[in-house]
This record gives structure tokens, C-alpha cells and sequence, in this order.
């Protein structure tokens, strides 16, 4: 972030106390850290994972600016109680994985949809300043039951700035970003521990692409949607695209060697989409397109609601904004080539920390660049 950036972001969270739902999940530690960086007042973690809590309240015993409570986010009577004089709520508690969505649908809606509403019912009944819900791109146009809860989550965010009781100014907008790689549940430890084995790399389809992020950029883009939202709209940033089996590609040269396997001989196998799954991803849709701001790092769908007229006052501090029709998918877009995905993974965040500290191999790959 630039100097003049810093400055405006470290304004708006100087002195504020905020709660942070989820809080021990990899998106939302990250963004613990981060806020962590601001002179904010308070980060209040919430989560239900009792020890990944017990964990993350050790890492943090030295410092007095956060605390953790053990919560259930669809618990309204709790939430009302950790909501409590607090200002600002990063809402990042969710089941994310597609295949656990679609065995259990009734806890997808349970906790990405009613748990939503009882986040917002608590942020409103507390006058929280802003409240903001991070969401995916698995959220346009969704053919499995986590995207559709996404979706609705989405929905719910937007229609609740228009709840607001008399005297009450609680915000609450979205943020919508792609697979953020290095995560729990991402493909990149996954493959890492396929390649330890010896193989083979499960790729569901050749022609899978995605967008990608890190858990440092995911962090941001939600730390600056917060700092901006004026109301109901969806923030994403622009990301670049890859297909999943040049990802399982460059992680097969940098990881094999590290335990004495040939790259070359390392297999990898083609398993078949599964149930709810797509072939690529959208950050946008066709509808969307005619109501979307452009700048260069980021588009902001606004409210469907809301009017030309209303429009207007979505005027956003240092972000040259104009008005776009663009619509991203993965599929259209332009794909990192090998270089691009091996330095990708070098970033930090992407590897399982018991490989980052490991020096990249030297021995030359003769695997393709294909």
C-alpha cells in the first residue's frame, strides 16, 4: 500500500473496535494480523473452533488490543452479547468448501444464510458502523449449494442498509474474491501432499481455470472494502487466472525434489468435476455489468435498487472510478504461464509453511511448459 494509502486506512481504523466472525480461519487470522498493523482499539475474534481459538489466543498473549470468544455465529443471543459496543464487524464465519456444501446443505444454509441474518440483526441492534461480508465468485451465477448461499448472503447484506431503525447508520456492503491459495482446503496443500507421496496429482479437468489471490491480498481487499463502503455494494478485486493443472504442474517441480522424487516421473491424474463443480469461475454477470465502477485494481457492483441519481454518491476516496459493462471469466481471460504460476507460489502464504523456508531446487525441470 502506498504512503497516502496507509495513511487514509490507518485513519479510518485509528481507535475502532472491531469484531471479527471466523476468526481463526485462514482469511480471517490474516486479517486479524493485519488490523493488528493499524492503531485500532480492539479486534474481537470470534469462532466455534475451541482450540484453533486456544491456539491463536497463545500466538497473541502479548497482546492486549484482542481477545477471542468462543461463539456460535447462528447463537443470536451471544452474538448480540460480543457485538456489544464494538464499531466495526468483518463477517468472514462460513462453510466454504463445495463438496461439504452439497453433503450438507441444511448447514450451508444454517450458517451462510441465517447466520447472515443473525450477524446483521446483531450488528443493527448494536449500531455498528459498517458491517461487511466476504463472499466468492463462486456467488455469480452458482450451480452448487455453497455459491447459491454466497449469493444470498450477498443479497441479505444489500437489503439490510435499508432496515435500519430511526437513529441508526449501520453499513453493510460485500467483498467477492476467487480461490486464495494457501488456505485451508486449497488445492495447493492438497497437491503438496499428493506430491509427498509420491503421487499422482488429482486434477478434476484439464481445462479447469480459476482466479487466484493470496491470504495477504484476500486480507486487504476486505481491510480496504471496509474502509470505502458507503453501502450495498459488492467489492472485488481483479485477479490473475490459471488452469489447475498448470498449478499442480509447478508445484510438482518445486515440491518433488524437496523429497527426493523426480519431477518427471510424478503423474498426474484427471479425476473428473466434481458434483456442483464448474470449469472456471465469473467475478461479474451479464446483469451486473450495467451498474459496475472500474478503477484499475477493482470493480464495485453497485445496489441493484438503487437509482442513476442514488448512484452518484458512490464516490470512493483515491480510486479513480468510471463507469464499465466488463464481465471476467475465467475461461476469457488471459492465463499465467509457468513462470508467472512458479513465482505465484513463492509468494508468502502459498506454500505450507514447513516448505517455504526450503530452497528451490536447482536441478532444471524437463518437464513441458505446456
Amino acid at each position: 500500500m502506498e504512503n497516502a494509502a496507509l495513511g487514509f486506512y490507518g485513519s479510518f481504523f485509528s481507535g475502532k473496535r472491531i469484531v471479527v466472525t471466523g476468526g481463526v480461519g485462514s482469511v480471517g487470522a490474516e486479517l486479524v494480523a493485519q488490523l493488528l498493523a493499524f492503531d485500532v482499539n480492539l479486534v474481537r475474534v470470534i469462532d466455534n473452533n475451541e482450540s484453533a481459538l486456544f491456539d491463536m489466543e497463545q500466538h497473541y498473549r502479548a497482546e492486549k488490543r484482542v481477545e477471542f470468544f468462543h461463539c456460535d455465529i447462528c447463537d443470536e443471543r451471544e452474538m448480540m452479547r460480543t457485538f456489544a459496543e464494538m464499531d466495526l464487524c468483518f463477517h468472514a464465519a462460513a462453510l466454504k468448501h463445495v463438496p461439504s456444501c452439497e453433503r450438507s446443505p441444511f448447514s450451508a444454509v444454517n450458517v451462510n444464510i441465517l447466520g447472515c441474518e443473525v450477524v446483521g440483526r446483531a450488528a443493527l441492534a448494536n449500531n455498528l458502523q459498517k458491517v461487511l461480508f466476504t463472499s466468492s465468485d463462486k456467488a455469480v451465477n452458482p450451480t452448487n449449494v455453497m455459491g447459491t448461499s454466497k449469493l444470498m448472503g450477498e443479497r441479505l447484506f444489500t437489503a439490510m442498509n435499508f432496515l435500519q431503525a430511526r437513529g441508526s447508520h449501520t453499513v453493510f456492503a460485500s467483498t467477492r474474491f476467487g480461490n486464495v491459495l494457501g488456505s485451508r482446503g486449497s488445492v495447493v496443500p492438497l497437491f503438496c501432499r499428493q506430491i509427498a507421496e509420491g503421487g499422482p496429482v488429482t486434477v478434476t479437468d484439464a481445462r479447469m481455470t480459476r482466479f487466484v489471490m493470496t491470504l495477504q491480498e484476500a486480507a486487504l481487499l476486505v481491510i480496504e472494502s471496509m474502509a470505502h463502503a458507503i453501502g450495498g455494494e459488492v467489492f472485488i478485486t481483479k485477479m490473475p487466472v490459471l488452469r489447475i493443472q498448470d498449478l499442480a504442474a509447478a508445484l510438482i517441480d518445486r515440491v518433488a525434489p524437496l523429497h527426493g522424487l523426480s519431477p518427471d516421473a510424478m503423474k498426474i491424474a484427471y479425476s473428473g468435476a466434481r458434483p456442483g463443480e464448474k470449469l472456471w469461475e465469473e467475478l461479474s454477470t451479464d446483469e451486473e455489468a450495467r451498474r459496475i465502477l472500474e478503477s484499475e485494481r477493482f470493480l464495485v457492483v453497485l445496489p441493484a435498487t438503487s437509482t442513476e441519481m442514488e448512484r452518484a454518491r458512490y464516490v470512493y476516496h483515491d480510486l479513480d472510478m468510471s463507469r464499465s459493462s466488463i464481465i471476467y471469466h475465467s475461461d476469457q481471460e488471459p492465463k499465467m504461464d509457468r513462470a508467472m504460476i512458479t513465482a505465484f507460489i513463492e509468494r508468502p502464504g502459498v506454500l505450507p509453511e514447513a516448505l517455504r523456508t526450503v530452497a528451490r531446487p536447482t536441478r532444471p525441470s524437463l518437464r513441458s511448459a505446456g
